[in-house]
């Protein structure tokens, strides 16, 4: 997908300090520059430094750029904190009470209904990879009740290979398939036996896009094989049944539906979440009050035993995701200044100097943190230090990845237990160090070895 795409839902903030240069770069430039960039870092620290750069009325979408970046790079705090993206939700908005509703796990709630459908979406914020949690958790229930295919949003068209290698790669999609979590939700569809579907298009116009989508879906699916039982992870709106967030744009989904004449089960995540709003009274920290989840949550009625939904007529379940942010040790507040596609901003505060990963990337206990420090890095910052599956090479997607920014830092990777190649890698791409790893199953990691004729 090319960046100009990636920027088609949400424009950004305007953050503090960046404001101290003349303007001497056009957006042009910036997406020419960035669009051969493969390694991460390097786009990161051109971001950076690109920002003071350009008009004021053109650094929001560097700063989105910028989020999406820092999310590849297994910095999910900061991306959050960057680009503090919520919705505007309908004031006339009724908060479900504890009296009259229950939590329940999400993954339940949706593989359930999911008995008698044969198309489910689910959808993400780009820049927030904690709403990749419950697709993965969905795909082994989804294919236990039969359904056969699955498309993500971030696949490409010029990866033919994908699934018989059984991981994506750097040539597989868009940039968002280098973040750990997209990576290991294509893994685990390919591993199930779940056909891997590309759908996205090339357009930038919203109307166009919208159905290119659906008629790929339609025409790399159902057309072939009417019985066939698809799951979709997509971004944002796409998943609506129903005009609304898209303006008078018919959404995806909408539109396949009308191909297929099957009802989607549509799931919204970007609704509830934490974006570090400051108001203990918004409606994402009344509901965490009320229901306390500790993973992707749905509501249900306790008398009627449906799940809740903000807009029943555009999504079926309206998923509430615990709290995945702690308050920076003091700070001043960056007040946002923006206002986007159907989205408000707020103000946050800056994360720590060195901020301790979500809790979430345990994903309910199945991986386990292997501390790393900066000393990998040698003497080179800021770097990358990535852990990769064994015989997956340096473009494969990581199984977990951090920046590091000096030889103090110690942060965890999030890992499922078994054996790891570590690598730290620069802005350039060069290798700096690599080690093995095996981490155990109770969490903690046997014994670390410098491969042979390899430096550390």
């Amino acid at each position: 997908m090319p960046i100009r795409t990636a920027l088609g839902l949400a424009l950004c903030l305007l953050t503090p300090g960046i404001l101290a240069k003349a303007p001497d770069m056009s957006l042009d430039t910036l997406f020419r520059t960035l669009e051969p960039m493969t390694n991460d870092l390097a786009r990161y620290d051109y971001l950076k430094q690109a920002m003071p750069r350009l008009a004021p009325a053109d650094r929001p979408i560097a700063v989105q750029l910028l989020a999406g970046v820092e999310d590849e790079l297994g910095m999910y705090k900061q991306a959050i904190l960057d680009f503090p993206l919520i919705p505007r939700l309908p004031g006339s908005l009724s908060i479900p009470q504890a009296s009259d509703w229950r939590a329940a796990r999400a993954v339940d709630v949706v593989a359930e209904l999911a008995r008698d459908r044969h198309i489910v979406m689910v959808n993400e914020a780009h820049h927030d990879a904690h709403t990749r949690e419950l697709t993965l958790a969905l795909l082994p229930r989804l294919r236990a009740l039969g359904f056969t295919h699955f498309a993500a949003e971030a696949l490409g068209n010029r990866d033919p290979a994908l699934m018989k290698r059984g991981y994506p790669d750097s040539t597989s999609g868009s940039e968002y398939l280098h973040e750990p979590l997209y990576g290991e939700i294509i893994r685990t569809a390919i591993r199930l036996g779940f056909v891997i579907v590309p759908y996205d298009g090339d357009s930038t116009d919203t109307a166009a896009r919208e159905r290119e989508q659906a008629r790929n879906l339609y025409q790399r699916v159902f057309a072939s094989n009417p019985d066939a039982r698809l799951f979709v992870h997509a971004g944002y709106a796409h998943i609506d049944k129903g005009k609304g967030r898209l303006g008078k744009v018919k959404p995806m989904a909408m539109q396949l539906q009308a191909l297929t004449g099957l009802t989607p089960l549509s799931v919204d995540q970007v609704n509830f979440r934490d974006v570090h709003s400051g108001n203990e009274f918004d409606p994402y920290h009344q509901l965490v009050a009320s229901f306390h989840p500790q993973l992707p949550t749905a509501l249900v009625n306790r008398e009627t035993g449906k799940a809740w939904s903000v807009s029943p007529d555009t999504y079926d379940i309206s998923v509430l995701l615990p709290p995945s942010l702690a308050l920076a040790p003091g700070g001043d507040e960056v007040h946002t200044a923006w206002l986007s596609f159907g989205m408000s901003g707020i103000a946050v505060k800056p994360p720590s100097s060195d901020p301790i990963r979500p809790a979430w990337l345990q994903l309910d206990g199945k991986r386990h943190a292997h501390f790393v420090d900066g000393s990998l890095c040698g003497k080179t910052f800021p770097c990358v230090i990535e852990a990769h599956y064994p015989g997956e090479p340096d473009n494969a997607t990581a199984a977990d990845r951090y920046l590091f920014t000096k030889p103090s830092m110690r942060e965890p990777l999030y890992l499922f237990p078994g054996r790891y190649r570590l690598r730290a890698f620069d802005r350039h791409g060069k290798t700096l160090a690599e080690n093995t790893i095996a981490v155990a199953e109770a969490g903690t990691t046997a014994a670390t070895s410098v491969l042979p004729g390899l430096r550390q």
